[in-house]
C-alpha cells in the first residue's frame, strides 16, 4: 500500500514562512515494487493541480496575500482507487508590505573604535493589548544591522542564533518571524509574564554588532554595512473580533547602552554582567533609558524577505572527558570532540560580583596550557560577572571552535560546564561505516568538521580571526556535504549572495559574501579558478542530491559570465593552443593550495596554469552538462567544444602526448584523469601509472592541494588502480587522512602537517601567516569516495530517480554500508565478505530504479524494495 512519508514546502515539512510568490512543494512516496500511483493531486487553499514530479513542483495559482496560513493537503490514488493524504501548511510574510516600522537606533552612541565590535545596544517597548479583546494570532517579524536576540517579558522569542543571519547585506536582508501568540496574554495567567489585567507585555531587544557592524575578516574591519548597530520590527496582533494593530520600531520605543552585555564580538568573545541583567520589564539593572532615535543606515539593502536560509541553533551538547587543575589556578576542560558552538556555565553557590573567565582553544601546548597562537588575533574569550547564589550563563552574541576551555575564577564543585554543538538546521541525509574504524573515524571527523563551518555560510574555520565565506573550500566540498546533509536551503541562501556578489566582468570574490574582505573585489576583472568554480559546482552538486532544476535556471547566467570570464583571461595573450592554457600570473591564483609535496604558499601558487586550465576544462564541461539539462543545446555545444579545446591544449603543453607530464607532481595528474582530459584509453593508462608511481615513490601519501585532493582517489580507482587508492586512503603516515585520526584529530586538519609526531605544529614561515586550523572541512571532500566507491552509491539521474550501486571492494575491508536519503527516499547499500562469498543487500526506493553492479562484473537492474544478491570474489 503506497504511504505519503514526507511533503514538504520550501524544503521545510513545517513552520515554513516564505515571500516567495512561487513557494515549492515536495513529497516522498512509499510503496512496493508493482504499486501504481493513478493519481497525484496537491491542493494549496482554493488551488489545486496534479503534479507530474514529486520534486519542486511551484504554486501558480491566485496571488498569495501577505500575512496568511495556507494549508496544503497532498491526495494520492494507487491503481485500486485508494487514496492516501498528507497535510501540512505554510505562512505567507510580508510579500512586499511596507514595513509600518522604521530603522532605529541610539542616536547619541558614535562608534568609531577601529579593529573592534561595538558594544551591544538594548531596545525596549511596552506593549498594552486592547482591552476585552482575545489574541487570536500574534507574530514578531524582526531583522537588524547587526546580529539581534527579542525577549517577551523576560522569556527568549524564538531558539536562533545569529539573526538576521549573514548576507550579502547590500542586496540581501533576511527577517525572522515569530509566532508570540502563546506568549501574548490579556488575563495575566502567564505567571512568568509581566502582564497584568490591562494584558501589559515588555518588548527588549538586543542587538549587536555581528557581521554587518562588527570587526570582521583577518584584517579586522568593521563597520562595513552600518556605522552603528539599527533595529527593524513590527509586532502585528490579529484579535478573534477581527481587528487587528500592529506595533513598529519608532521613536517610542527606548534605547539604552547600559545593558548586562558589555562586549559582543565575533572573534574576541562576550562578557556578560550579571547584575546588570533586565527584569521582565526592562527596568532592573540599573539601565538608563532613553527615546530611541530613527536611523537611515548607510546601507540599504535591495530586498527585505522573510527568512530562506537554515538557521543557526543548538545541536549536539558534550559533557568534559576530563578536569585538570594547573597549579596557577586555570582548570582545563577536554570535551573530546572538537566543534564550533558555546559552552554552558551552571554555577553553584556564587557571590555576587564573582567574574569567571573562560578562554577556547582547538589544541593544547606540550605543558598543558591552552594554544591560542594560532587564534592570531582572536580572543575567543567569554567573560561572566555573577549575581549571588546559583545561574546559568552561555554567551549568545559569538561563538567559537575549541575543544578545550580554560577557566578561571571559580572553584571546579561549584561549576558544571557543558559544550554546546551550534550550527545551521540541516538534515542529515546519509551515513557511512564499515569494518575500519579508522575509517569510521574519518567519517565523523569529517561530518564534524562540516557541522562546525555550515554556520549560516559555509566558512573556512571556526576558530580563529577568519571564519569567511572561502568560495574554494565549499566549491570542492559540495557534493560530500550534500551527501551528509539536505542542503538546499542552506546553498539556496549562499548562492543568492554568489549571484549578488559577481563582478561585472564574470568574476566572483574569494569569499561571499565579500563583506571587508578587499580583495579581489578591488580588482573587478579578475577571475579565480577553483575559487570561483564554486558558481557552477556548487549548484551542479545541489542539482545532483536534489534533482531541482531551478537552481540551475537561477545560476546559469551568473555561470555563463564566469565561464565566460576564465575563457577571456586564458585566452588574453596566447596564441594557438596556448589560448586555452590559462596562465595567469600566481598573485592571481592560488593554484595547488596547501599541497603537502612543496612546503612554500609561493610554490603551491606557482602551479596554477595547471590547476587554472584544468578549472576551466571543468566549468565549461559542467556548464555544457547544465546547458543540456535546461534546453540550451547551442550553449551546451558550445562549452562542449570549449572544454575539448582546453583539454586538447593541457595535453599538448603540460605532458609529452603518451601520458606523462612534462613537470610531475599529483595534482597535475588527477585533474586531467578524473575530469577525462586524456584522448585516449591507452593515454590514461600510461597517465594513471606514472601518477601511481609518484604516489608510490612518495610511500602512498598524499601530495595534493585543494584543487586535486577530492579527486586523487577516483582518479586511481576509476582508471584501474584501486590499489595505490585503497593504500592511500589507508595510510597512516603524514601526510594522510588517516595520520590525522591516529593523531587524535575529531575533525578535519586545514593542513595535512597540524601537528607533528610528538603533538606539535611544524608550521614555519611559509607566507601564510600562521595558517592553521584543526577544523576546515574541505580535504573532507574525500567522504564523496566512501560513499560513491566504498559504499557504491551514485546517481544515474539527479535527483536519484535513477542510481546505481557498484560497490569497490578493497583496503582489506570485510564490510561496509551506506544510506543516502534522496528525493525518492532512502536508498542503501550494505555489502560484506566472507571467505571469498560477496553479499549486498540494496534498498531501493518507491519510483526509482537501481542498476547494481557486482564486483565480478555481474548487473542486475532492481526496482522498489530491499534486494540482496551474492557473487564469488
Amino acid at each position: 500500500m503506497l504511504t505519503i512519508d514526507r511533503l514538504t514546502v520550501e524544503h521545510l515539512g513545517h513552520g515554513c514562512v516564505t515571500d516567495n510568490p512561487n513557494p515549492r512543494f515536495s513529497y516522498t512516496l512509499n510503496g512496493a515494487a508493482d504499486d501504481v500511483v493513478r493519481d497525484v493531486t496537491l491542493t494549496v487553499g482554493e488551488w489545486t493541480v496534479h503534479p507530474d514530479t514529486s520534486i519542486a513542483t511551484p504554486y501558480d495559482g491566485p496571488a498569495l496575500t501577505p500575512f496568511t496560513t495556507y494549508p496544503v493537503t497532498l491526495a494520492v490514488t494507487d491503481a485500486q482507487g485508494v487514496t492516501v493524504t498528507a497535510t501540512t501548511s505554510f505562512e505567507t510574510g510580508r510579500l512586499g508590505e511596507p514595513w509600518v516600522g522604521t530603522w532605529i537606533t541610539d542616536g547619541d552612541y558614535q562608534f568609531t573604535e577601529k579593529k573592534v565590535s561595538p558594544k551591544p545596544m538594548s531596545f525596549r517597548r511596552t506593549v498594552t493589548l486592547a482591552a476585552g479583546k482575545t489574541v487570536a494570532r500574534a507574530r514578531l517579524f524582526a531583522t537588524a544591522m547587526g546580529v539581534y536576540e527579542f525577549a517577551l517579558d523576560g522569556r527568549k522569542v524564538g531558539d536562533r542564533y545569529f539573526a538576521p543571519g549573514f548576507t550579502s547585506y547590500k542586496t540581501n536582508l533576511q527577517y525572522q518571524t515569530y509566532d508570540v501568540t502563546d506568549q501574548l496574554t490579556n488575563d495575566g495567567a502567564n505567571s512568568d509574564a509581566n502582564d497584568d489585567a490591562t494584558g501589559t507585555h515588555t518588548l527588549i531587544a538586543t542587538v549587536a554588532g555581528g557581521w554587518a557592524v562588527g570587526s570582521f575578516v583577518f584584517t579586522r574591519v568593521n563597520r562595513v554595512t552600518a556605522d552603528r548597530q539599527a533595529l527593524l520590527a513590527e509586532l502585528r496582533i490579529d484579535y478573534t473580533d477581527g481587528t487587528s494593530e500592529t506595533i513598529g520600531t519608532d521613536a517610542d520605543w527606548d534605547v539604552t547602552m547600559d545593558g548586562p552585555f558589555t562586549m559582543a564580538d565575533l572573534y574576541d568573545g562576550e562578557t556578560y554582567d550579571a547584575t546588570r541583567a533586565f527584569g521582565p520589564d526592562g527596568n532592573a539593572g540599573g539601565a538608563h533609558w532613553r527615546k530611541a532615535s530613527i536611523e537611515r543606515p548607510k546601507t540599504t539593502p535591495k530586498h527585505i524577505e522573510a527568512d530562506y536560509g537554515a538557521p543557526v541553533r543548538e545541536h549536539e551538547t558534550f559533557a568534559p572527558i576530563s578536569c585538570k587543575r594547573r597549579a596557577d589556578g586555570e582548570i582545563i576542560y577536554d570535551f573530546g570532540q572538537n566543534f564550533a558552538g558555546v559552552v554552558r556555565l551552571d554555577i553553584a553557590n556564587a557571590a555576587a560580583g564573582q567574574t569567571i573567565t573562560v578562554r577556547h582553544a582547538e589544541i593544547l601546548n606540550p605543558d598543558g596550557t591552552l594554544n591560542t597562537t594560532f587564534l592570531r588575533t582572536a580572543k575567543a574569550t567569554a567573560t561572566y560577572t555573577c549575581v549571588a547564589g546559583n545561574q546559568s550563563y552561555a554567551p549568545r552574541f559569538t561563538y567559537m571552535g575549541f575543544r578545550y576551555i580554560a577557566v578561571r575564577g571559580i572553584e571546579p564543585k561549584q561549576l558544571t560546564v557543558t559544550g554546546v554543538a551550534l550550527y545551521s538546521e540541516l538534515t542529515r541525509t546519509g551515513d557511512f561505516a564499515c569494518s575500519d574504524e579508522r575509517l569510521n573515524q574519518l567519517q565523523s571527523n569529517i561530518v564534524w568538521g562540516a557541522k562546525s563551518n555550515l554556520f549560516d555560510i559555509p566558512t573556512d574555520c571556526p576558530q580563529r580571526d577568519e571564519r569567511m565565506g572561502w568560495t574554494g573550500d565549499i566549491a570542492v566540498f559540495a557534493p560530500t556535504a550534500c551527501y551528509d546533509f539536505d542542503m538546499g536551503r542552506f546553498l539556496d541562501k549562499w548562492l543568492r549572495d554568489v549571484k549578488a556578489e559577481q563582478l561585472p566582468t564574470g568574476g566572483l570574490p574569494n569569499t561571499v559574501p565579500v563583506q571587508g574582505y578587499g580583495f579581489p573585489a578591488t580588482m573587478p576583472e579578475m577571475a579565480i579558478a577553483w575559487w570561483g568554480d564554486a558558481v557552477v559546482l556548487v549548484p551542479w552538486a545541489e542539482y545532483q542530491a536534489r534533482g531541482d532544476a531551478s537552481v540551475l535556471e537561477r545560476m546559469y547566467e551568473p555561470m555563463k559570465r564566469y565561464v565566460n570570464a576564465c575563457r577571456f583571461w586564458a585566452g588574453l595573450f596566447g596564441f594557438g593552443k596556448h589560448r586555452y592554457i590559462w596562465w595567469m600570473p600566481t598573485p592571481f591564483q592560488f593554484g595547488d593550495w596547501i599541497a603537502p609535496d612543496v612546503p612554500k604558499m609561493q610554490q603551491w601558487q606557482a602551479r596554477g596554469k595547471w590547476t587554472g586550465t584544468a578549472s576551466l576544462n571543468n566549468t565549461a564541461r559542467t556548464l555544457a552538462r547544465v546547458a543540456r539539462v535546461l534546453g540550451h543545446d547551442d550553449d551546451a555545444r558550445e562549452y562542449d567544444a570549449l572544454a575539448d579545446r582546453v583539454a586538447d591544449a593541457y595535453v599538448s603543453v603540460f605532458t609529452d602526448g603518451d601520458g606523462r607530464l612534462n613537470d610531475e607532481f599529483q595534482t597535475a595528474y588527477v585533474l586531467p584523469l578524473h575530469l577525462g582530459m586524456f584522448p585516449d584509453a591507452a593515454t590514461r593508462t600510461k597517465a594513471v601509472n606514472n601518477l601511481a608511481a609518484l604516489v608510490e615513490r612518495n610511500d602512498y601519501r598524499i601530495g595534493t592541494g585543494f584543487p586535486g585532493t577530492p579527486y586523487i582517489l577516483f582518479a586511481l580507482a576509476d582508471n584501474g588502480r584501486p590499489d595505490v587508492a585503497f593504500r592511500m586512503l589507508t595510510n597512516e603516515r603524514c601526510p594522510s587522512w588517516l595520520y590525522e585520526v591516529k593523531m587524535g584529530a575529531t575533525t578535519i586538519w586545514e593542513r595535512w602537517d597540524g601537528l607533528d609526531e610528538h603533538g606539535e605544529c611544524p608550521i614555519g614561515d611559509d607566507g601564510t601567516d600562521l595558517m592553521i586550523s584543526y577544523n576546515h572541512y574541505a580535504s573532507g571532500a574525500v567522504g564523496a569516495f566512501l560513499y560513491q566507491r566504498i559504499a557504491g552509491i551514485e546517481p544515474i539521474e539527479a535527483g536519484y530517480r535513477r542510481f546505481r550501486v557498484r560497490p569497490l571492494v578493497g583496503g582489506g575491508l570485510t564490510w561496509a554500508n551506506g544510506h543516502v536519503d534522496t528525493p525518492y527516499g532512502r536508498v542503501g547499500s550494505a555489502w560484506s565478505i566472507t571467505g571469498d562469498r560477496f553479499d549486498v543487500t540494496v534498498d531501493v526506493p518507491f519510483g526509482t530504479t537501481c542498476a547494481l553492479t557486482m564486483p565480478d562484473g555481474t548487473t542486475h537492474e532492481l526496482t522498489a524494495g530491499t534486494h540482496t544478491a551474492t557473487c564469488t570474489l
